[in-house]
């Protein structure tokens, strides 16, 4: 037997009705890299390319325009994780530039691609929050 909020479909009626409430469990499904409507249908289709529609619960998950956001996001978080890290391998070994590339270029890259798809959901989370489409 299931319990009434684990039935199909969901709708936005179904939705947190605060604000605050909504905008969290946005982000929360986002990070989930699924349906922010319903999250339990998957938001994605690759990588980062969104779906048309989520399978579940047939909300148009592919009006939400979240291309320029994420990118900007991630190279801040990465930046932050990066930077650090250059300068404190900097300070305490002074090691040549050949190594600080070979360390810091291939982790800046791989950092980009792990966090990327997570933030674009992320932002798509909050376009659903703030019903921003198109």
């Amino acid at each position: 037997m299931t319990a009434p909020h684990d039935t199909y479909p969901h709708t936005e009626n179904d939705a947190p009705k605060s604000n605050t409430s909504r905008f969290m469990t946005g982000i929360r499904r986002g990070f989930r890299r699924k349906c922010p409507n319903c999250g339990h249908g998957f938001a994605f289709g690759g990588y980062l390319k969104l779906r048309s529609e989520c399978d579940v619960c047939s909300h148009p998950i592919g009006e939400y325009r979240c291309d320029d956001a994420p990118p900007y996001f991630t190279i801040f978080l990465v930046g932050h994780i990066v930077v650090p890290g250059a300068l404190a391998m900097e300070q305490t070994m002074s090691p040549s530039m050949t190594l600080q590339l070979s360390v810091w270029l291939p982790t800046t890259v791989l950092l980009c691609l792990a966090f990327l798809p997570f933030i674009k959901g992320a932002v798509l989370g909050t376009q659903w929050a703030m019903r921003i489409k198109g």
